[in-house]
């Protein structure tokens, strides 16, 4: 198949390098170079570095939607399949008409579930027990095209929203290519998303990244996995910002305030929370690496009776 590809992060790679062994991946569409690291000097994509090796066209409009000579290009090529994997961007209906077989978009959740930008983290923060991939036929909605295929993966107690990043990426390759036989041959029926059924997966930020210790210590244990390895939970020591990367929960009930320090030994520092306790086992401190906690307190003092915040 020719096939025309669009995506940007490192969740895209697998995919594009699973297309490019099966298929004739004409060109490569991607986000502008942006700037990256303490010199801010400007970067290529994930994506685009593939593209590079591999000696593809590559093409990064500002916004596809109104970049004439993009879209020109596309219909130039005459793709048979226009591939999506985390662009970044809205195709417009233009776009959308194409391709012969249709856009196809991979996307990490299982739909209609987890629509938008962040749907595996959430589903770890949300406490979800499996998530996945769906492949669906783009139309002009965010992730409310028609689905195709699916693929199921079982979310343990302990998985990070990294790990089950990881355990996507590489999965949808593997989709994305029988998703394109089954198109080919006719094998697939499209079915309709049922929208009373969804629910939206909004971008990440710092502000959801704050511990609430009122909350219950299994909440609070499902944001730090969720939002491991970025943009990582946190909360405030001593008025000191102390990222939090692992933790358990403890379901004992105790008489302490929220977020009081309970206890500090190698075990990790016990804290209060409003259902529970937690025992955080992995802290990052300004300046400094992320550390067990067995080991940070070989050096410094961490105070039972604080009140984190």
């Amino acid at each position: 198949m020719n096939i025309v590809f669009m995506g940007t992060p490192d969740f895209a790679v697998p995919a594009l390098k699973k297309l490019i062994e099966n298929h004739d991946v004409k060109a490569v569409f991607t986000q502008p170079d942006r700037p990256k690291g303490r010199g801010k000097k400007l970067a290529f994509s994930a994506v685009k570095e593939v593209a590079v090796e591999h000696n593809i066209p590559v093409f990064q409009p500002i916004k596809i939607r109104t970049d004439i000579e993009a879209i020109n290009e596309l219909k130039k090529i005459n793709p048979d399949f226009i591939i999506v994997v985390a662009f970044g961007q809205i195709l417009p209906k233009e776009v959308l008409q194409i391709p012969k077989y249709g856009c196809i978009n991979l996307h990490a959740s299982l739909l209609p579930k987890y629509r938008g930008a962040a749907p595996i983290q959430w589903a770890v923060i949300n406490g979800e027990k499996k998530s996945g991939n769906t492949t669906m036929l783009m139309d002009v909605g965010l992730d409310t095209g028609d689905m195709l295929l699916k693929s199921e993966t079982i979310i343990d107690d302990s998985m990070t929203g990294g790990e089950l990043h990881d355990i996507l990426m590489e999965d949808g390759a593997n989709l994305l290519i029988k998703t394109i036989e089954g198109m080919v041959h006719g094998e697939i029926k499209p079915e309709a998303q049922d929208d009373s059924l969804s629910c939206y997966a909004s971008m990440l930020n710092k502000e959801i990244a704050k511990i609430k210790w009122n909350e219950s210590a299994n909440n609070i244990n499902n944001l730090i996995r969720g939002l491991n390895p970025w943009p990582v939970a946190y909360t405030t020591y001593d008025d000191l910002t102390m990222k939090i990367y692992k933790a358990e929960p403890v379901m004992r009930s105790h008489n302490k305030i929220s977020g009081e320090i309970i206890e500090v030994s190698k075990n990790g520092i016990l804290v209060a929370c409003g259902e529970g306790m937690l025992m955080v086992k992995l802290i990052q401190f300004p300046g400094g690496k992320a550390l067990e906690v067995e080991e940070y307190i070989k050096g410094n003092t961490l105070e039972v009776g604080t009140i984190l915040s």
